[in-house]
C-alpha cells in the first residue's frame, strides 16, 4: 500500500502537469478587457502579432522567459477584470445548442442568401460516445455547440463516420440520422447547421460540404470503389442517383462523383445546395492533400476547416476551388436599382469578368477551339520554363564545384499575379500598333534579333531557346524586351481596352492565407537566412495537418490558374466543338498567359542580377526551380549578399514571402551533370525523394 507521502507526490506531480496559463479564449478576453491589441502585446513580450495569434487559438504555448512575464501580466488583467457572474460549466458537459432562429427575408440587395430555416439545431456530443480506440482527435480541442452566429453555428463543413457522426471543426460532433443520400441533403439544410457566409457582399454564402468516410458511403448505398475511373461518376440508373432523383433534387452535368453537388433552384433568395466530397473516391488527391484521407474524420474535419477559413470551402480540387475563389472574391453582377421602375436587378459588378463567355483571339486560343479552326498564324506560347544549359556551356570550375543546389520560388505564379493589370473585355484586333506595356494583349513581333548571354536561358521562349522569327508574345515579355533595351516594333495585335487588376483580391486572400499557415508551421517573415533554412527542414513535421493545409494553398496557386484554360477531356470530343469550360467568363487563356508570362520574366530578372553580382549561372530551370552550382550545399554559400550582411536587391532572396525564394533540394554536382548529357533536367528531380519536384498547372 502507499505511503502518505508517496501519494502526495503523485498529487503533487498532477498539480505540476496543470495548465500554467488560462485557456486560449480566456486569453484573448482578458487583452480585449484590457484595450490592448495583439500587436502591442508583442511588441511588450519582444514578440510578433502572429505568435500573439497562435497563443490566443491555442496553436501554440509561450517558452520561458515569455512565458513567465505572459502569466504574470495575465494574472494581473484576471484581477482587474473578471468574468462578470459567471460559474464555470463542468468541462465534460457541452453547452447546448440554441435554437436556429428563422432567417429574415432578402428586402434589397445586400440582404444575404439563407437557406430554409430549420427547426433546431442538433444536438451536439462529446466524441467519447465513440468507441476510446476509435477517436483520435486533435491535443486542446473539446466539443462546443457553437462557434459562430446562426445560421452557420457549427461551421463551414463535417467529416461523416459510419456510425452517423458528423465532425466538424474546432471539435463540434452532431449526431446525424440519415441513411440515405436525399435524408442527408435534407438534414444538413436543416438541421447541420453548416455553410459559410459570402467572402464579398455581392457574392453568395459557400453551401454546406459533407466529406464522407468510406464507412460513411457504403451506409448511404454508394460503393466503395468508383468503376468508371474515366468518367469518374455513378451510372446515371445506379440506385442513389434514382434515390436523388425521386425525391426531386438534382445533380450538376458531372454527375455523382468524387465531388458531387445535389441541389434545388434557389427559391426566395434561399440556396438549397450541399457539396458531398467521397473519400474512397480520391476527392482529395494525394498529391495536393498529403496523408488527409488516411486521417481520423476528426483530423480531417480540422485540415478542411483551416483550408476554409483561410481560402474557401473545397469545391472540388484545389485547382477547381482556385477557380471558384475568384468568382466569389469578384462577383459577377451586383444589384443595381433601376430608375425607371425602382426595381432592384442584376448588373455587372465593376472590375469583374461578368456573367457571359468571351472568345479569346486565334493566337490566344488553343489549337482545338473553334476560333482557331484554319488559323495559320501562329500561337501565344506563355508556358513557365523547362530549361537545360547545353553542357558545352559549363567551365571547368562550374564542374569542379562539388554540389548542385535547387532553389524554388515560393508561389511564383501567386506573386506574378500581385497588382496585375488583366484585360476584361474581349480582344480587339489593331495592325502595326505602337507598343505600350500598359495595355494587356498579345502581340506579334520579331524578338530574334536579341542578344543575351547562352548561359542564361531566352526569357522569350519557355524552352529557353532563342526565337527564331516573329512570334505571339503576351505584354508583359516584350516590355521585358523593351526593359533589356530592345526596340520592339509590333507587327499586329489583339489587345483589351478595358483592364483591371482583376486578381489582387484573390492574391490577397492566398497570399495570407499561405504566410498565416507556414507561420503556423513555424517559419516566419522575421526569422534570418540562417533561421529560416532551419525552420524549413523541419516545418512539415511540426504539424502534418497544417503542412498539408499548406500543400492544398500551393496546388489551389497553380490548379486555378491553370483552370483558366482547361482543355477538352473525353474520347468523344473533336477539334472544332465548344466544350463545357468555354461556357465559364473564366475560360480566359490571356489572363493565365499574362500570369505564367509576369512569374517567368520575374524569373530571369533574378537569374541576370544574380549573374551580373556573383558570376554565376544557372545549370537548370523548371518552372518556379532553379539549379545552380554551388561549393556547399547551403543556398547561403553561393547567394549574393552585400558587405553589411544584407540580400542583393532584385537577386533571389531567401524567405516565406511569395516570390522568395527556399531551398528545393542539394545534390552531387557530378549528379546533376551526368542528368544534363542525358538530355534530362536536374531540376525535376533536385529534390532526390523519387517523385518529380513539379506537376502540371492543373488543366
Amino acid at each position: 500500500m502507499a505511503s502518505e507521502e508517496e501519494l502526495f507526490a503523485s498529487v503533487e506531480a498532477l498539480l505540476a502537469e496543470e495548465p500554467q496559463l488560462p485557456p486560449p479564449a480566456e486569453r484573448a478576453r482578458l487583452r480585449e478587457a484590457a484595450g490592448v491589441t495583439q500587436a502591442r502585446l508583442a511588441q511588450a513580450l519582444r514578440s510578433t502579432t502572429q505568435t500573439v495569434k497562435n497563443w490566443e487559438n491555442g496553436r501554440s504555448e509561450p517558452k520561458p522567459p515569455r512565458l513567465e512575464a505572459y502569466q504574470r501580466l495575465l494574472k494581473g488583467w484576471a484581477a482587474k477584470y473578471p468574468l462578470p457572474g459567471t460559474v464555470p460549466a463542468p468541462a465534460a458537459e457541452p453547452v447546448p445548442a440554441a435554437p436556429r432562429p428563422a432567417p429574415a427575408e432578402p428586402t434589397g440587395p445586400a440582404a444575404p442568401e439563407t437557406e430554409a430555416a430549420p427547426p433546431a439545431t442538433p444536438a451536439a456530443r462529446r466524441p467519447a460516445a465513440r468507441p476510446a480506440a476509435t477517436v483520435r482527435r486533435p491535443v486542446g480541442k473539446r466539443v462546443v455547440p457553437n462557434i459562430a452566429a446562426p445560421p452557420y453555428q457549427h461551421g463551414p463543413l463535417a467529416v461523416l463516420d459510419g456510425d452517423g457522426s458528423a465532425y466538424g471543426v474546432q471539435g463540434i460532433v452532431l449526431d446525424c440520422p440519415a441513411t440515405t443520400v436525399p435524408e442527408l441533403v435534407e438534414w444538413t439544410l436543416r438541421e447541420s447547421g453548416l455553410g459559410a457566409a459570402r467572402l464579398h457582399r455581392n457574392g453568395k454564402d459557400s453551401d454546406p460540404l459533407i466529406v464522407l468516410t468510406t464507412a460513411a458511403a457504403v451506409k448511404l448505398g454508394l460503393p466503395e470503389r468508383l468503376e468508371d475511373r474515366r468518367d469518374l461518376r455513378l451510372d446515371d440508373d445506379h440506385p442513389v442517383v434514382r434515390q436523388i432523383t425521386g425525391a426531386r433534387w438534382k445533380l450538376t452535368r458531372r454527375g455523382f462523383g468524387p465531388w458531387a453537388r445535389i441541389y434545388r433552384p434557389t427559391q426566395a433568395g434561399r440556396r438549397q445546395c450541399v457539396q458531398l466530397a467521397v473519400l474512397p473516391w480520391d476527392a482529395l488527391d494525394s498529391r495536393f492533400w498529403p496523408g488527409v484521407s488516411a486521417m481520423e474524420p476528426a483530423d480531417i474535419a480540422r485540415v478542411l476547416g483551416v483550408y476554409a477559413q483561410r481560402v474557401i470551402t473545397p469545391r472540388g480540387s484545389t485547382a477547381v476551388s482556385g477557380l471558384e475563389l475568384m468568382t466569389a472574391l469578384r462577383p459577377p453582377t451586383r444589384a443595381v436599382q433601376d430608375r425607371a421602375t425602382g426595381q432592384w436587378v442584376p448588373a455587372r459588378n465593376p472590375g469583374s469578368l461578368g456573367t457571359e463567355p468571351v472568345d479569346p483571339a486565334p493566337p490566344e486560343a488553343t489549337p482545338e477551339h473553334p476560333v482557331a479552326q484554319g488559323w495559320t498564324g501562329g500561337f501565344l506560347d506563355e508556358e513557365a520554363y523547362q530549361w537545360v544549359r547545353d553542357v558545352d556551356l559549363l567551365t571547368g570550375e562550374e564542374v569542379a564545384l562539388p554540389f548542385a543546389v535547387g532553389l524554388d520560388l515560393n508561389t511564383a505564379f501567386l506573386a506574378a499575379s500581385s497588382r496585375l493589370t488583366v484585360g476584361l473585355s474581349g480582344p480587339e484586333h489593331v495592325r502595326r500598333p505602337v507598343f505600350d506595356k500598359k495595355v494587356p494583349g498579345s502581340w506579334l513581333v520579331d524578338l530574334s534579333h536579341v542578344e543575351l548571354d547562352p548561359r542564361l536561358p531566352s526569357p522569350f521562349t519557355p524552352s529557353g531557346e532563342r526565337p527564331t522569327g516573329p512570334a505571339w508574345y503576351q505584354t508583359h515579355t516584350v516590355a521585358y524586351a523593351q526593359e533589356l533595351g530592345c526596340n520592339v516594333t509590333p507587327i499586329e495585335a489583339y489587345l483589351r481596352r478595358e483592364t483591371g487588376a482583376y486578381l489582387d483580391p484573390w492574391h490577397d486572400r492566398l497570399r495570407d492565407a499561405y504566410l498565416e499557415t507556414m507561420a503556423d508551421l513555424g517559419v516566419t517573415k522575421e526569422m534570418g537566412d540562417a533561421e529560416f533554412l532551419a525552420a524549413m527542414e523541419r516545418h512539415k513535421q511540426a504539424d502534418p495537418g497544417l503542412a498539408a493545409v499548406l500543400a492544398a494553398v500551393k496546388a489551389t496557386v497553380k490548379g486555378g490558374v491553370g483552370k483558366l484554360r482547361e482543355r477538352p477531356q473525353g474520347r468523344r470530343y473533336r477539334d472544332g466543338e465548344r466544350w463545357p469550360a468555354l461556357e465559364r467568363p473564366t475560360w480566359r487563356p490571356d489572363i493565365r498567359a499574362a500570369v505564367i508570362s509576369r512569374a517567368r520574366v520575374n524569373m530571369h530578372r533574378k537569374m541576370l542580377k544574380t549573374a551580373e553580382t556573383t558570376g554565376l549561372y544557372p545549370l537548370a530551370v523548371l518552372s518556379d526551380c532553379v539549379v545552380y552550382p554551388s561549393p556547399g550545399r547551403s543556398p547561403l554559400d553561393f547567394l549574393p549578399y552585400s558587405a553589411s550582411g544584407k540580400p542583393i536587391p532584385g537577386a533571389f532572396r531567401l524567405g516565406p514571402t511569395p516570390g522568395l525564394a527556399k531551398l528545393e533540394g542539394v545534390q552531387e554536382m557530378a549528379w546533376a551533370v551526368d542528368l544534363m548529357e542525358q538530355g534530362h533536367n536536374p531540376a525535376r528531380h533536385i529534390k532526390g525523394d523519387g517523385h518529380d519536384a513539379k506537376f502540371d498547372e492543373g488543366e
